[in-house]
């Protein structure tokens, strides 16, 4: 696999085979400056982000289309149904899941964009390479810690600073592996 990075483009799609996830890139952070990451959501009953996470500088918006969504967000429960919008503020702890029977159909915002795009490439590109859980984290704790490290602008764990994190991460991040593939062989799976 290569290591060569290309930006993902509008009307790139990505799919996470393990999560259930599907994003088709709407606008991305080289089509609007680094402002706006915006995609088409699709998630299968029963899928889930694989753990609840804090953005400290983006903010997400969620606009249901269809199905039903489940999101937790810091220590309250909010179900959603089509044309309910939700929005996760910068620093508030949040995961989200599909408890319906149906394909749950959102639209996503995230303000910067930042390096998202590429963070979900590489997670994709690891599920397509068998290195995920089923609970969509890496098997090996060194890559947690490699991409917890390398995409921490963009997300950490709840709880922690990003200082504490890195703390607490770099003897594992100094022994992970290279990233399993870029983001142009991940849009193209």
């Amino acid at each position: 696999m290569t290591t060569h990075h290309r930006p993902i483009l509008p009307g790139d799609a990505l799919e996470n085979p393990v999560t259930g996830e599907r994003f088709t890139f709407t606008h991305t952070a080289a089509s609007t400056g680094g402002e706006l990451l915006a995609f088409d959501f699709a998630l299968r009953p029963g899928g889930a982000v694989p753990i609840p996470h804090v953005h400290p500088i983006q903010t997400e918006r969620f606009e249901v289309v269809e199905g039903r969504m489940r999101f937790r967000l810091g220590l309250r429960t909010r179900l959603a149904g089509p044309g309910d919008v939700v929005e996760v503020a910068p620093g508030v702890a949040h995961s989200f899941a599909n408890p319906g029977p149906d394909e749950a159909r959102l639209r996503v915002e995230v303000r910067p964009a930042l390096n998202m795009e590429r963070m979900l490439a590489e997670v994709v590109a690891l599920a397509h390479a068998g290195r995920l859980t089923r609970r969509g984290l890496p098997r090996d704790p060194r890559e947690f810690a490699r991409l917890a490290r390398a995409y921490d602008r963009e997300a950490h764990a709840p709880l922690l600073s990003v200082g504490v994190q890195r703390l607490l991460l770099a003897p594992l991040v100094r022994a992970a592996p290279k990233p399993a593939s870029s983001a142009a062989s991940a849009a193209s799976a």
